[in-house]
This record gives structure tokens, C-alpha cells and sequence, in this order.
């Protein structure tokens, strides 16, 4: 192992969540109220706001969903992709649950429960558009909150790196793609247009200028490197948190006419989780994988790249979209859910070195 992979080893593993992970739940609550107000009391701004866009793309949103990614994205060392080799089970169970399994799953279970199970609660001329939002949001594997997620669970932190850089070059190839198929076997039309440039302005783009400044704040040394991440680490939630209540702000209206959609919502995503993070431990105890390495496996197969999925349903189906409203449940949910996991990961683990 290289000294970089050693000192990355290091790094990879973080700090345990700070006050705004830990509780992103309510802070995403308290923006969903904020921005419901702010929308009812100020909506003459807020479709200003919606008409700021160029190319399909919201320059607001755009800007925020950039400082958002860039900071997580510039922890991630492409380099440690040779480390693959180290890990190949386990990478493996990784790549097959991430892009086989569950991005298939969504599909079925929000056709399940979103066209079937609670279409009569919800507005029907949304129910393609909750669909194609939850898509959207598996349709990715987790790129910066599976590193928290990773050291709650005393994960290899290589591995995790490891991983990550690997899903993370996957994704430029595979999103698009994949994404549009399930929406066009769930006779959803999609704009491919948009859809790419939604990849490239909201993923490729921002890997570039993150490795590139990772680059040049790395030549000044690790101290000052960490100094700087330190510095900007709080963008990424800040943004987030913004970016939500531009949303809610759109979507205050049909919240308030019907205030159980979140909840119906949610539903799709938790069949999800409980699947991905079932099947991808039981996998890794069967090829005989570490306790260690499964964690961050099992973790990263089940959590989702909502980011992403947020800044491509906003720009494929606008701001007031049902799409855009799945992908936000997804950001409220993924705490409660992932640290669920890490739970039953964590007081499971003499059972599953028992039996591996």
C-alpha cells in the first residue's frame, strides 16, 4: 500500500457526524416549514427565482448544488482505485446491489405503492413524476454521507475510499442511462437532453474542478489541506438546507392539500433500504467477506446520491414537480433510515462472524 493510501486510510474513516448530520432530519423539517411559509408570504420572489434558468438549467439551484458536491467530492482520491484488487468480493457484492439490484428494486416498489397501493391518495397527474423522482434517487449509489455511515460502523476505511471512487466513476457512464430505462419501462418519456446535461453540469463538471482543487490544496501540504476541508465542509449541508427550501417553497401549495404525501413516499424508499441492506449483508456473509468490509458494502448500496437526484429532477421536471418532492423525501429520510442500519450492522456483528 502506497504512503498516500496510507494517510488516506486515515482520512477516509472522518469524524463522527457533526450537529448538522446528526440531525438533518430536523433541519430538513424546519426547512420544509420555512419554505411552506416563505412560499405562501412571498411568492411573488419565489417565481422570479423558477424563471432564472438557462437551458433547463435554474442558475440558483445550479449554483447551490455545486457547493453542495464539490467540498464531498474533493475528498474522494481516484487514485485509490488500484486498491480494488485488495477487496474483489466485496467490491463486487457492492457493485452488484449499487447497479443491479437496487435501482431495479425502486422501480418496482414505486410502481408498486405510488401507481398501485396509494395512487387514490395521491394526485394522479403527479404519479408519473413521484415515480420518475424515486428513479432518479436510487439510481445512484451514496458518494459523501456513506463515509459517516462507514465509521459509525468501524467500516475498513480504505475500502469505503475505495468504493466510493469506484461507484463514483461508474456513475459518469451508468446514470443516464440507467435512469431512462426505468422511467421508459415505466412508460415515463424523458428528455435525453436534458438528462445528460443534467450528469454533466451537475456531477462531471464539479468532479473535475473538486480534483483539481484537491490538487492544488494537497501541493500545500496535508495540514493545510485538512485546514481547508475543515473550512468548507459546512458548505455542503448549508447549500442543501437552502436548496430544500427553495423546493418547499414551490411545493408548500400541494404539501397543504395533501400533507400524508411525504409519508406515502416514504414508503418506496424504506422497502428499499430494508432490501439493498438485507441482501448486500447476507451476500457478503456468504462469500466469507470481513465484518468490516460488509459495513460500508451493505452501507453504500443501500443509501442514495440525493443530491444528484435532486438537481436532475429539478431540472428534468421543474420545481413544482412531483419528481422533485421524492428526491427531497429521500434527503428526510436518509438519517433515521441509514442509522437504522448501522444498528442492526453494529449489534448483529458477533452473529455474523459466527456464521461467515
Amino acid at each position: 500500500m502506497s504512503v498516500q493510501c496510507e494517510v488516506q486510510q486515515k482520512k477516509a474513516a472522518g469524524a463522527p457526524m457533526n450537529v448538522f448530520e446528526r440531525y438533518l432530519t430536523l433541519w430538513v423539517l424546519i426547512c420544509i416549514a420555512l419554505g411552506i411559509a416563505a412560499g405562501q408570504f412571498f411568492p411573488a420572489l419565489f417565481q422570479s427565482i423558477g424563471r432564472m434558468e438557462i437551458a433547463k438549467v435554474n442558475l440558483p439551484v445550479g449554483l447551490l448544488i455545486w457547493i453542495m458536491i464539490i467540498p464531498m467530492l474533493v475528498k474522494i482520491d481516484f487514485s485509490a482505485l488500484h486498491e480494488v484488487r485488495q477487496h474483489v468480493r466485496g467490491i463486487g457484492i457492492t457493485l452488484f446491489v449499487s447497479w443491479l439490484i437496487n435501482p431495479f428494486a425502486m422501480a418496482f416498489f414505486a410502481w408498486l405503492f405510488i401507481r398501485h397501493v396509494f395512487a387514490q391518495y395521491l394526485p394522479a397527474e403527479q404519479i408519473d413524476s413521484y415515480i420518475a423522482g424515486l428513479i432518479l434517487l436510487a439510481g445512484a449509489p451514496c458518494t459523501a454521507m456513506v463515509f459517516v455511515w462507514s465509521k459509525l460502523s468501524n467500516g475498513d476505511p480504505l475500502f469505503t475510499l475505495t468504493q466510493v471512487a469506484l461507484n463514483d466513476t461508474i456513475m459518469i457512464f451508468a446514470y443516464a442511462p440507467l435512469v431512462a430505462f426505468l422511467m421508459g419501462i415505466s412508460a415515463i418519456i424523458v428528455p435525453w437532453d436534458t438528462l445528460i446535461t443534467s450528469v454533466l453540469m451537475y456531477f462531471l463538471v464539479p468532479v473535475i474542478i473538486a480534483q483539481g482543487l484537491r490538487k492544488i490544496w494537497l501541493k500545500k501540504g496535508r495540514t493545510a489541506f485538512d485546514a481547508i476541508m475543515a473550512k468548507i465542509g459546512p458548505w455542503s449541508i448549508s447549500a442543501l438546507l437552502l436548496t430544500l427550501i427553495l423546493l418547499f417553497a414551490f411545493q408548500g401549495e400541494a404539501i397543504l392539500q395533501q400533507p400524508l404525501v411525504i409519508a406515502l413516499l416514504a414508503m418506496p424508499i424504506l422497502a428499499q433500504v430494508l432490501l439493498s441492506s438485507s441482501l448486500g449483508y447476507a451476500l457478503n456473509r456468504a462469500a466469507g467477506v470481513k465484518h468490516n468490509i460488509a459495513c460500508p458494502s451493505v452501507l453504500i448500496s443501500a443509501s442514495n446520491f440525493f443530491e444528484l437526484a435532486v438537481a436532475a429532477a429539478i431540472a428534468l421536471f421543474g420545481f413544482h414537480s412531483g419528481a422533485a418532492l421524492a428526491t427531497v423525501v429521500g434527503v428526510l429520510i436518509e438519517v433515521p433510515l441509514m442509522l437504522l442500519v448501522v444498528n442492526a450492522l453494529n449489534r448483529s456483528k458477533n452473529w455474523y462472524e459466527r456464521t461467515a
